[in-house]
């Protein structure tokens, strides 16, 4: 029996998508930005006078910051049971020729900028929030527990933690503007997928890649490295 026209034209018209993040990835996303967030809504209660003001509850609020702070490594960790996750790990670790030429394009606001499965700015974003929270969760706990350290250290700690706060919150809101300009990238973060032609596009060495089966062409890296990243 022929189906009917519309199911048809649904079919013609749907356009192919490309697995992009596994279930486990999109958790562990979701509750680190969740915690994240947590974090800089609690710290802007604690340092902006009007916002203490306006909430008040400083006791609460401290305690559901340093909570949160001490949390906020938990998901990742967790999610390292997740192959795909090592996986990308692996890949925002691993930088290539393509990477300098996406940073140089990017920088000359020219195109030409090819990708992996991340670019260059993402590489650099994941490494450097990570460096960032750990620092910051160091330092909290310095000012934590005030018996671990003398007051020197926990002087220059409050002063590290305090200004490493503010950068934080400056590239985080730089990364959820590119977010923001990018939907097909958020609904990869929200689906699991994303539509093949903007993945050409955006991240051709990858789409290249997994058409190949592996990760060789993704990055133009050693086969060793690639056959680790596939262990």
């Amino acid at each position: 029996m022929p189906r009917p026209p519309e199911s048809r034209s649904g079919t013609a018209t749907a356009r192919p998508r490309v697995p992009r993040f596994t279930p486990a990835e999109r958790r562990v996303h979701r509750a680190t930005a969740t915690l994240m967030a947590v974090c800089v809504l609690t710290a802007g209660c604690l340092y902006l006078p009007f916002l203490a003001e306006l909430v008040g509850r400083r006791h609460l609020m401290v305690t559901v910051h340093e909570w949160s702070g001490i949390l906020l490594p938990v998901p990742l960790l967790l999610g390292l049971g997740s192959r795909a996750l090592r996986a990308d790990l692996t890949r925002l670790n691993r930088y290539g020729p393509h990477d300098r030429q996406w940073l140089r394009a990017a920088l000359r606001r020219r195109g030409g900028r090819p990708a992996g499965k991340f670019n260059a700015g993402q590489k650099l974003y994941a490494a450097w929030i990570a460096g960032a929270v750990l620092v910051m969760l160091g330092t909290g706990l310095l000012m934590w527990f005030t018996s671990l350290a003398p007051l020197l250290w926990r002087t220059g700690a409050t002063f590290v933690h305090d200004w490493l706060a503010l950068a934080v919150v400056i590239v985080i809101a730089g990364h959820v503007g590119k977010a923001y300009g990018d939907p097909e990238s958020r609904r990869g973060l929200r689906t699991g997928s994303v539509d093949a032609q903007w993945a050409r596009r955006e991240h051709p060495l990858w789409v290249q890649g997994e058409g190949d089966g592996g990760d060789g062409a993704e990055a133009g890296e050693s086969a060793n490295g690639d056959s680790e990243a596939r262990s």
